[in-house]
């Protein structure tokens, strides 16, 4: 009953990934350089989401 108002952090880093990836998209239509920057990001937060599942 008490863990009903605590977030899960690997759906934050999902939904953060998501947001990541879509904004790099959009940027490597127009500037290629922080498109690779956005992806970089998107990878690091992959590499956490990925450290969450193997330690549950």
């Amino acid at each position: 009953m008490f863990g009903l108002f605590k977030k899960d952090p690997l759906k934050k880093l999902l939904k953060k990934h998501d947001k990541l990836t879509e904004e790099a998209f959009v940027l490597s239509r127009t500037n290629r350089r922080l498109s690779d920057q956005k992806y970089a990001e998107a990878e690091v937060v992959m590499q956490k989401i990925e450290a969450l599942r193997t330690s549950q």
